[in-house]
């Protein structure tokens, strides 16, 4: 590899140009981009819409698609799609909605759909001077971003309230236009920005022309959403007599194993290392839906991770309650997602997924990712709390590795037939396939 020097005008070359650039740092410039050509799709549409998505593309990085069967929820069989590299986590979601589906199957509520927006602004005037005048205000921001939210007024969405929020204890002169949206079954980010955008303009041009407000000068420092949306929950649970719990593992009883899960909880619950790990795990079966359907993660995460530290300490996602008898294990969180506009309407996979999901609405699919991050986490800390994580992990990861190694098809089948029996690791691998060859 050679040492990569400044470019200029990068953006403004042709596409096979960018391939081009980027190649010629290489040992050998062809190679490397008949490899990164490689990866184009041959359907010339599909192509050009993915290098519409993104800006200086030059390939394709393409992630497994897999599918998590028999998952029941509210009485209802789902097919979900999940987007992952990661292999163990399809296998975990499909075990789990397996073990459940017998059991009465996953049980999913939206809480509440709310999503904030805020502009922040510095002024230095009285307070109270603004907050006399702020019902007249308020429904300036509303009457005068009538034409934003009109559409989506028809849809049952919108404005839903505008608050003016004091944040002076913390910045100087610091406050804020705080509004709560109902965006239906768009995700909402443009929506929300363009009104908070007008409602700086609104802001401004109301504080200069008001005569009984003495201070004029308002500085609006940013108008955009938050991807922190406490009130946009939605909570998905399963519950069944702890006896359900016997076959679970031949060395415990059912009172054992639920013992052992109650304490994993717990911990997560009380040691941020350790709730860190619970929630990712949480989060690769819901990233997964996520990604499959066009959604954003990086704000699901986002969003997820602030609402696990929201009591000042980084806490597990989920809950258990045994009582009478009857073990549930629930989880609740915000997640914000679309179902229309987007990637959601233009991935062509995207698409897919929402029709194999049945064309669910925005409520629908928060419930469905719910589902897929709760059936994820136990199906972890079921094995966790077994035979251990290594185990069942390794052998799904048994061909990641083999790949590694360039096992021949030969070599593959006669590497899983021997480590049926064979703890997986890596060295073990490699020893396995020296003695194959030789």
């Amino acid at each position: 590899m050679k040492e990569i020097q400044l470019i200029t005008g990068f953006s403004k070359l042709t596409k096979k140009e960018k391939i081009e650039e980027v190649a010629r740092y290489f040992q050998n410039p062809k190679e490397t981009s008949d490899f990164l050509t490689s990866f184009w799709f041959h359907n010339e549409e599909h192509q050009k819409l993915f290098d519409e998505f993104s800006e200086n593309t030059i390939s394709n990085f393409h992630f497994p698609f897999g599918i998590a069967p028999n998952v029941l929820i509210n009485g209802k069989h789902y097919l979900i799609p999940m987007v992952i590299e990661e292999s163990s986590v399809v296998a975990a979601a499909a075990n789990s909605a397996k073990f459940w589906s017998t059991r009465g199957g996953f049980h999913t509520r939206i809480v509440s759909t709310t999503k904030i927006g805020q502009v922040h602004f510095i002024w230095k005037g009285v307070k109270e001077e603004l907050e006399k005048h702020f019902p007249e205000l308020k429904q300036l921001l509303i009457e005068g971003t009538n034409t934003i939210t009109q559409n989506m007024q028809e849809r049952g969405g919108g404005i839903l309230d505008i608050e003016l929020v004091d944040m002076r204890s913390e910045i100087p002169d610091y406050y804020q236009l705080k509004a709560k949206f109902d965006t239906r079954d768009a995700m909402g980010a443009n929506f929300i920005n363009s009104c908070l955008e007008e409602f700086a303009s609104i802001l401004k041009d109301f504080i200069v022309r008001k005569e009984t407000i003495a201070d004029k000068d308002v500085t609006v420092i940013m108008s955009i959403l938050s991807n922190y949306t406490p009130e946009c929950l939605v909570e998905a649970w399963v519950e069944c007599p702890v006896e359900e719990f016997d076959a679970m593992d031949p060395d415990m009883t059912a009172e054992e194993f639920v013992w052992k899960f109650e304490k994993a909880v717990q911990i997560a619950t009380v040691d941020p290392h350790r709730a860190t790990t619970h929630n990712k795990g949480i989060f690769n079966g819901i990233d997964a839906v996520v990604l499959a359907t066009g959604n954003d993660f990086r704000a699901v995460e986002a969003c997820g991770h602030t609402f696990a530290a929201r009591d000042g300490q980084y806490r597990s996602l989920t809950r258990l309650n045994i009582e009478n008898g009857i073990f549930k294990y629930s989880l609740l969180l915000p997640i914000a997602l679309g179902t229309v506009g987007g990637l959601t309407s233009l991935h062509p996979l995207a698409k897919f997924t929402l029709e194999l999901l049945g064309d669910p609405s925005a409520e629908d699919l928060m419930q469905i990712s719910a589902v897929s991050g709760l059936a994820n986490n136990f199906g972890a800390l079921r094995s966790l709390t077994t035979k251990g994580i290594q185990k069942g992990h390794m052998k799904m990861h048994l061909l990641n590795i083999l790949n590694t190694f360039a096992a021949s098809e030969q070599e593959k089948v006669a590497a899983i037939e021997y480590f049926k029996t064979e703890k997986v690791s890596f060295n073990a691998v490699e020893a396995f396939l020296k003695t194959e060859r030789k």
